[in-house]
């Protein structure tokens, strides 16, 4: 049996446009991180678990540790797609090199990092967009069903939208602007370039373009700032159903920021700044599951908390 002083925690947060991974003592020192490729089980687990395995060896080469080294570690892989019940199984049933590891939806670590573990809510705003809350030991999920038919307000959806005004302007339907101008150059001014693209692009791709219509917002672009305005009521809807539920509010991901400004005051009054990340969320449950080991007698490990 592994020695209590050997264990290692890993937290990941595996996102539709790239995975983070940080790797701990038990008693949360810091020893290594990394970053890997998308990691969504809902497009592929494989290229899920490739990501996984590049983020983790990353971590470790930081800390000095060889592959025999994965055995000592107790790994909580939050992954984005894992909030759907058999894409989830299918990730368990996936062989891991980790002595354990728990499989949480991203969304989920999220939350616990963001709240530190207490009761409260997160919308997350990247490439997809969702709701969730942890309240009194229940979990409250809104949206964030899956590229193209939900993720309203993310950068995926963003990205379409811009897209889809793009062939708008081309037809005529409504007037050409700088960032409309912008994007169809990206695609040679050609619309059967767009829908050759479109045919294999996955949703980082179209949250990629989301950066351009951010910049295009701030110097006043009129579809740019339709466009912010209309994710703002999206990402609305999600906080106040979660606000419904009881919930406080921290808005996460990488276009928060940007879409915070077009929520509405009844939305940012119930907003709080998030105390930490799907990482450190994450590693908070690796710790949960070695302690709960300990209660049970099943790990020779040391309470976390020490």
């Amino acid at each position: 049996m592994t020695a209590a002083g050997d264990l290692l925690l890993l937290g990941v947060d595996g996102g539709g446009s790239g995975c983070r991974a940080r790797l701990c003592t038990l008693g949360g020192a810091q020893l290594g991180e990394g970053m890997g490729g998308p990691a969504n089980i809902r497009l592929g687990i494989e290229q899920s678990f490739t990501s996984l395995r590049e983020a983790t060896i990353r971590c470790m080469s930081q800390a000095g540790l060889a592959p025999r080294d994965l055995g000592r570690i107790v790994a909580c892989l939050a992954l984005a797609g894992a909030s759907e019940p058999s894409h989830l199984e299918a990730a368990r049933r996936c062989g891991h090199p980790y002595r354990k590891a728990i499989f949480v939806p991203d969304a989920q670590a999220a939350c616990v990092g963001a709240h530190a573990g207490d009761d409260g809510g997160i919308v997350v705003i990247g490439t997809g967009s969702i709701g969730w809350a942890e309240l009194n030991r229940r979990q409250y999920r809104v949206g964030g069903w899956g590229w193209p038919l939900s993720d309203e307000g993310s950068g995926a959806w963003l990205g379409c939208e811009a897209l889809r005004h793009t062939l708008w302007a081309h037809d005529g339907r409504i007037g050409w602007t700088a960032l409309l101008t912008s994007l169809f150059a990206q695609f040679r001014s050609d619309p059967h370039a767009i829908v050759r693209w479109m045919t294999a692009a996955l949703p980082r791709d179209y949250a990629a373009l989301a950066p351009l219509v951010v910049e295009h917002a701030a110097v006043g672009d009129s579809v740019a700032l339709a466009l912010l305005g209309l994710a703002g009521r999206h990402i609305d809807a999600l906080a106040q159903r979660l606000v419904a539920f009881g919930a406080r509010i921290a808005l996460v991901g990488g276009l928060a920021p940007a879409i915070e400004p077009w929520l509405e005051k009844d939305t940012r009054r119930h907003l709080v700044a998030p105390l930490g990340d799907a990482v450190g969320g994450a590693l908070q449950l690796a710790r949960a599951a070695v302690e709960a080991d300990l209660r049970q007698g099943r790990a020779n490990v040391p309470s976390a908390r020490k």
